[in-house]
C-alpha cells in the first residue's frame, strides 16, 4: 500500500475526515436505533454511497490523466489501482472509465454527486445515450440526458432501460421508429447468435442446465410454463389447495410437464425415426410383477414405476431379445426399414458403428450392408447404424469399408 501523505487539497482533506468518522463507527452498535431512524439512516447511507462512488470515479479519472502508477512501472492507472486495492483489474478499470464518462455526462455526474442517483441507474443512462444514432446535435443529447436523470427519481435501473430504448420518441419523434427497428434487428441477430443450452448430469438422477434465449422465444416459454403452473391447472390435475404463486419448484414441474406434452409427431424425424425416447424393460417389470429398472436408449436408467407411467400413454413395440440382449425379432422386412426395425437397431448398435464414432443412435441412419439394388434384404442382419458423415462415406467410391466380427466398421481411402 502507498503511504498517505498529509492532505492539502480539499478533496483529500475531506476524504481523510470521512475515513476518520467511519473509523469511529466500527464498533458502534445499531440495536438501539428505532425503526424510523434505521429507515432514514439506510436511505442516507445509500445517498452517501452514491456520492463516494462519484468522488472515487472523479479522482480515478484525474489519476489516469496524470498517469499515477507510472513511477512504479504500472502499465495503466487501472492496473495500479487493482494492485494497490486488491480489486480485479476489470473492477478497477470500470472505476476509471466511469470517471471519464462522468466528465462527459455532467448531469449524470451532478445527480450522482448529490446522492440523487444510483450507480446502476447512471450506467443505464450513459449506455442509453450512447446507443442513440450518430449525428444528433448536442442540444438533443442534453435533453436526453436530462430526461433520463429526471426519470431516475421515480424509476429503477430496469425501468430506465426500457425508457432509454424509447428515448428518441421524446427528443426526436421523427427518427424514433426507424431507430427502434434498426436496434431491434441488431439485438435479435445478436440474441440468435448467443443461443446456448448446456445440460449436465450429476449422476444422482438430476440434470442441471443453463440456457440463453432470444426475448421472443423466452416470452413464449414463460407463457407456456405459467399456463401449466397456474393454480387452476394445478387444481385440475393435482387437486385443490395448491399455492397461488408459481415459484421455482412449480415452474420446474411445469417445464417437465411441457416436455412430456410434446408429441413426437410435432418434431422432425431423425434418420427415419421419430424423436422418441425408447425404454427397454422386462415384461414382468412392465406388468408390475418385478422391480427392475428400465433402460433408456440414451443410456440412463429409470425406475420401474416411471417406465410403467410412460407405458400408459406411449406406443409399445415388443422386441424379443436373446440371452445376451441380442435383438431377435422386431418387425417385418421391406424396401425401407420400419420404425420397429430402426428401434431395434438403436437398441442393438447403440449409435454409429463406425470405429471411434460417438454419434448417438437417434441421429444415425440405417444402412444396408448389401445394397437393396444388389439383392440385399431389409432385415436386421443386413443393417447397421451410421451417422450422416459415415453413411456418406459408405457410399463414397473413394473409400473401402470393412465390417468386423464385433459389428464395427472401418473406412480406408483407396489408393
Amino acid at each position: 500500500m502507498t503511504a498517505m501523505t498529509t492532505p492539502h487539497h480539499q478533496v483529500a482533506e475531506a476524504t481523510a475526515r470521512m475515513r476518520g468518522i467511519a473509523d469511529t463507527l466500527v464498533e458502534a452498535s445499531v440495536w438501539s436505533m428505532s425503526a424510523p431512524e434505521a429507515a432514514t439512516t439506510l436511505m442516507e447511507l445509500g445517498r452517501l454511497k452514491a456520492q463516494v462512488i462519484e468522488l472515487e470515479a472523479r479522482v480515478a479519472a484525474h489519476a489516469d490523466e496524470v498517469e499515477v502508477g507510472t513511477d512504479v512501472g504500472a502499465t495503466s492507472t487501472a492496473n495500479w489501482l487493482a494492485h494497490q486495492t486488491r480489486q480485479t483489474r476489470s473492477a478497477a478499470a470500470r472505476t476509471v472509465h466511469l470517471g471519464h464518462d462522468l466528465a462527459t455526462y455532467d448531469r449524470v455526474r451532478s445527480a450522482l454527486a448529490h446522492g440523487n442517483l444510483r450507480l446502476e441507474q447512471a450506467d443505464v443512462i450513459i449506455r442509453s445515450i450512447r446507443a442513440l444514432p450518430d449525428g444528433l446535435d448536442s442540444e438533443l443529447l442534453a435533453r436526453a440526458e436530462e430526461h433520463l436523470v429526471t426519470a431516475a427519481q421515480e424509476h429503477d435501473a430496469k425501468r430506465l432501460t426500457i425508457l432509454g430504448r424509447r428515448l428518441l420518441e421524446v427528443i426526436a419523434p421523427d427518427l424514433a421508429d426507424q431507430h427502434e427497428s434498426d436496434l431491434l434487428e441488431r439485438e435479435q441477430t445478436k440474441a440468435a447468435q448467443a443461443c446456448r443450452l448446456t445440460m449436465s448430469d450429476d449422476g444422482h438422477g438430476k440434470v442441471h442446465g443453463r440456457f440463453t434465449l432470444p426475448a421472443l422465444q423466452a416470452a413464449e416459454l414463460k407463457k407456456m410454463l405459467l399456463a401449466l403452473a397456474a393454480p387452476k391447472h394445478l387444481a385440475a390435475t393435482h387437486g385443490p389447495r395448491v399455492e397461488r404463486r408459481p415459484g421455482p419448484e412449480r415452474m420446474g414441474r411445469a417445464f417437465c410437464e411441457l416436455i412430456d406434452r410434446i408429441s413426437a409427431k410435432d418434431l422432425p424425424q431423425v434418420g427415419g425415426r421419430d424423436a422418441t425416447i425408447v425404454v427397454t424393460i422386462a415384461l414382468d417389470a412392465l406388468l408390475g410383477q418385478l422391480d427392475k429398472a428400465g433402460i433408456l436408449d440414451t443410456g440412463e436408467r429409470i425406475s420401474p414405476a416411471a417406465a410403467r407411467r410412460l407405458a400408459c400413454t406411449a406406443k409399445i413395440i415388443p422386441v424379443v431379445l436373446g440371452a445376451d440382449s441380442e435383438v431377435l425379432d422386431a418387425g417385418r422386412a421391406r424396401r425401407f426399414f420400419t420404425k420397429a426395425q430402426l428401434t431395434a437397431l438403436s437398441l442393438r448398435d447403440g449409435g454409429c458403428v463406425a470405429e471411434g464414432c460417438d454419434w448417438p443412435p437417434w441421429m444415425c441412419h440405417a444402412h444396408h450392408w448389401t445394397r437393396w439394388t444388389d439383392g440385399g434384404p431389409s432385415d436386421l442382419d443386413n443393417a447397421g447404424l451410421l451417422c450422416p458423415r459415415h453413411h456418406a462415406r459408405a457410399h463414397d467410391p473413394t473409400y473401402d469399408m470393412e465390417k468386423h466380427h464385433n459389428g464395427k466398421v472401418t473406412f480406408t481411402r483407396r489408393q
